[in-house]
Formats: structure tokens, C-alpha cells, sequence
């Protein structure tokens, strides 16, 4: 698993620039995070619901999955 996450960074980055930002204007995923963060969300009726998590989820898998890649391609190999 973790060389499959090493290996596929591209395609995580492709992902999180068409799934992970759609729609583009403004980027879908921001707003959700500012939602998350204590925007207006959290008062009355502006609760999120579980589409709204789910949606979260969606978007923000891809970027998750290419921070990890990053993160393990960058930590050196020990080969002994």
C-alpha cells in the first residue's frame, strides 16, 4: 500500500485538481472547509447534514491521498 501511494502522486494530483476542486468558481472544497472551521454552518438551520460530510469526504479524499504521497516520497529510503 504504501508503494502504491509512493508510485500513483500524479494521479492523486490530477484527482485533487478536477474532483478535489470542483466546481472551480469558487473552488467547491474551500468552502466546505470554511464551513468545517466555524463559518456560518454552525448556527440554526446551517448545520452541516451527512451530504454535506460525505461531500467533504469526496473532495478532499484526492488531497489527502497526494499529501501522503508527497510526504512519502520525501522521506529518504533506508536501504541497508
Amino acid at each position: 500500500m504504501k508503494n502504491q501511494l509512493k508510485k500513483n502522486w500524479k494521479l492523486f494530483l490530477i484527482a485533487s485538481l478536477t474532483l478535489g476542486l470542483a466546481p472551480f468558481n469558487p473552488p467547491h472544497i474551500w468552502g466546505k472547509i470554511k464551513w468545517l472551521l466555524g463559518g456560518n454552518a454552525f448556527s440554526g438551520n446551517n448545520a452541516m447534514q451527512p451530504q454535506d460530510w460525505f461531500d467533504v469526504a469526496m473532495h478532499g479524499t484526492p488531497w489527502v491521498l497526494l499529501i501522503l504521497s508527497v510526504l512519502l516520497n520525501s522521506i529518504p529510503n533506508k536501504k541497508k
